[in-house]
């Protein structure tokens, strides 16, 4: 299992991704964040699912670069097409043999960027299937992975309006919740940020050592907020309590 987060604001993009592979009982840190940069060409891509499928879908994707045969996209869905393309590919050359040998052909994937036709800076979702849905301002983010344990809190604090250290912020607070709640999901994180129209991804990569500080004041603060929440409420619940007893 995997955590990768994409999240859409109005001022650009921020993707975290974990690093931890698990096999069995053995763990190990591998990088799930794949960055293109050209001139007037930035994206990232994250996936999540079987990871000979990842490998194979990125490889076909890298050499579009490689050959230049990619470089006339001029706008995110296009590129966004041409990945979906390749996990097809994948699809159609090995989704048959996995499944024979019980294994399913699982690949999500995000990817987000600008390219130099785009207005703005794009965040899309792709499926196994190929197909995708564009990230909007209604529901600014997308999880991949394991999104049960962080997903909850970036419903009740992130909007578009953020900036993107606030985005950070709360995305960071989404992992470490993941983290906590799950054995296969764990440090190092990859952080990629993105400004609108900048044309250029920032890399950045954060240890347990060094996010250790803020996971403990979210802890140290969250139980302060429950601990000053009203009691009033209860009063009929523990009446009725005691009358019962």
């Amino acid at each position: 299992m995997t955590y990768c987060l994409g999240i859409k604001t109005k001022e650009g993009l921020v993707a975290i991704a974990d690093t931890r592979i698990t096999s069995g009982t053995n763990k190990s840190t591998k990088k799930k964040i794949y960055v293109q940069q050209r001139e007037k060409h930035s994206l990232f891509i994250m996936t999540s699912g079987l990871r000979s499928v990842r490998d194979k879908a990125v490889v076909y994707f890298e050499e579009l670069f490689s050959e230049g045969s990619i470089t006339h996209y001029n706008k995110m869905y296009k590129a966004v097409n041409a990945f979906g393309e390749q996990v097809k590919r994948v699809a159609a050359e090995d989704e048959q043999a996995l499944e024979k040998a019980g294994l399913k052909f699982n690949l999500n994937t995000i990817i987000g960027g600008q390219l130099k036709d785009d207005e703005e800076h794009k965040l899309f979702l792709i499926y196994s299937q190929g197909n995708w849905v564009e990230v909007n301002d209604d529901s600014p983010f997308v999880i991949i992975g394991n999104s049960g344990y962080g997903k909850t809190l970036l419903n009740r604090v992130l909007n578009s309006d953020f900036t993107l250290k606030q985005a950070l912020k709360a995305g960071f607070l989404s992992f470490d919740s993941t983290r906590l709640s799950s054995n296969d999901v764990g440090f190092p994180i990859d952080v990629v940020l993105y400004e609108k129209d900048a044309y250029h991804m920032s890399e950045n990569r954060y240890t347990a050592s060094d996010m250790k500080e803020m996971s403990q004041l979210w802890d140290t603060k969250l139980k302060q907020v429950l601990y000053e929440l009203p009691e009033d409420w209860m009063k009929d619940a523990a009446n009725k309590t005691i009358n019962k007893n």
